[in-house]
């Protein structure tokens, strides 16, 4: 199953500052959201992150696990042991385009949520940027997300933000520079009787997750709208070492699993 979600219904001038800063603002934002699903034993620990250059393609290599045990629903925990519980993430981010693989040690083969995003400056409108075949680009189905509709969050998150960056007079619609994220998101998860369920899951799971997270980096704007790359790579080495307590000192926090 496969979903081609695109965030693309920001207001003109939220996309006026991502075009040149999306890449500075959505590493922040990874590296806060990081902090705030981490404690009590789960969320993220950070085993590399380092430069990659690869048959010409060059960008920053991550490797992370994601400790998940509240973060699943209740009848996976039932049945899976701890080690299911825990996913590793590689991600080649060679920006505008990225892909990352998620997979699981104990299912092997039977596991893996794929995520590669192409960053294009226009407004969403492109089909099959991904370029996949006829064939299974007519089992993809498009997700459109809106950042601003409080109907796809849920009822307890609240917004608030001050905007000291937007200029004072907006640049007319026909000059505004645009900026979508065209995720193409391909989920595999083999179990007997349960595979449809899951898979349904985490797909449910991975429009959530993009929705908070786009609404958390423009909320964010002030914090990194002026640092540059030399500041994220400094943030993020001292990130992973916060992580690294907080897993151990802080308290479980940060999104669970939604139940059918």
């Amino acid at each position: 199953m496969t979903f081609h979600f695109i965030p693309d219904k920001m207001k003109c001038h939220h996309r006026f500052y991502f075009v040149l800063q999306y890449q500075v603002g959505q590493l922040y934002s990874v590296a806060e959201a990081s902090k705030n699903e981490t404690g009590g034993g789960e969320g993220v620990e950070v085993l590399k992150n380092e430069p990659y250059e690869k048959d010409g393609e060059k960008g920053q290599y991550t490797h992370k696990i994601y400790h998940l045990q509240s973060k699943v629903p209740s009848f996976v925990r039932m049945l899976a042991p701890s080690s299911a519980l825990n996913i590793h993430e590689k991600a080649w981010n060679a920006y505008p385009y990225c892909r990352t693989g998620n997979a699981n040690e104990y299912m092997k083969d039977n596991f893996l949520i794929k995520i590669e995003t192409w960053h294009k400056p226009d407004l969403g409108r492109q089909d099959n940027v991904h370029g996949l075949d006829p064939e299974t680009w007519k089992k993809v189905d498009v997700v459109y997300i809106d950042i601003a509709d409080r109907s796809q969050v849920e009822p307890k998150v609240l917004i608030i933000c001050s905007l000291k960056k937007i200029p004072k007079e907006l640049p007319n619609v026909k000059d505004c520079p645009h900026m979508c994220a065209y995720k193409l998101v391909t989920v595999k998860f083999k179990w007997w009787g349960l595979q449809n369920k899951v898979e349904n899951f985490i797909q449910k799971q991975e429009k959530r997750l993009f929705t908070n997270f786009h609404r958390q980096l423009f909320c964010w704007i002030d914090s990194w709208i002026e640092l540059t790359m030399e500041d994220i790579r400094r943030m993020e080495e001292d990130t992973r070492k916060e992580l690294d307590e907080m897993r151990v000192k802080d308290p479980v926090k940060g999104m669970v699993a939604l139940e059918d």
